[in-house]
């Protein structure tokens, strides 16, 4: 039997990362965990504010994403984490070297229309074009799959689970 992966469902703001990552998770049967819960409350504070994030601001957010996901390595699980940059995705695979990332992609419109329907979410639809300026996509030497957010969340899940089953075993 195949080991699970550890799956980060990253992307910008809006694209469903909150709402695919649990089906994703049930249908490969493995835990989730919310990335926006790992963030300290002076982030929150500030997103919540309108102010982007500084680099600096999500060095503790990702290191405790990246130690949720260490903690997974054999097990399995998806977290969801925007993971907009290289190097916050780099950082996550030198905390746990197996994880691969599911990139829900989309276009700004589909994106925004979702976000404004969105209830109770600290992130304001004004930081979505920071999110877009700040976002750099899979590169080809990154384990992962992007996945378009078009669609039903239960077509996208079964869009992210059958490309996941095309990647590789993951790394122990």
């Amino acid at each position: 039997m195949n080991t699970p992966h550890v799956v980060v469902v990253m992307g910008v703001a809006g694209t469903g990362k909150t709402t695919i990552g649990p089906l994703l998770a049930a249908r490969i049967g493995v835990p989730y965990a919310e990335g926006d819960d790992f963030h300290p409350q002076a982030n929150i504070a500030k997103m919540s504010a309108g102010t982007p994030l500084t680099d600096e601001d999500r060095l503790p957010w990702l290191d405790a994403i990246g130690a949720w996901a260490h903690g997974r390595t054999g097990l399995g699980g998806v977290v969801s984490c925007s993971a907009l940059k290289r190097s916050y995705r780099d950082r996550l695979r030198a905390a746990a070297p197996g994880v691969v990332f599911v990139h829900l992609a989309g276009d700004r419109e589909l994106i925004e229309d979702r976000m404004s329907h969105r209830q109770g979410h600290f992130m304001p639809t004004a930081l979505l074009d920071s999110q877009f300026a700040t976002l750099q996509p899979l590169e080809a030497d990154e384990a992962g799959v992007e996945v378009n957010v078009s669609g039903s969340p239960e077509e996208i899940t079964r869009r992210a689970a059958l490309a996941l089953e095309d990647l590789p075993e993951p790394v122990q």
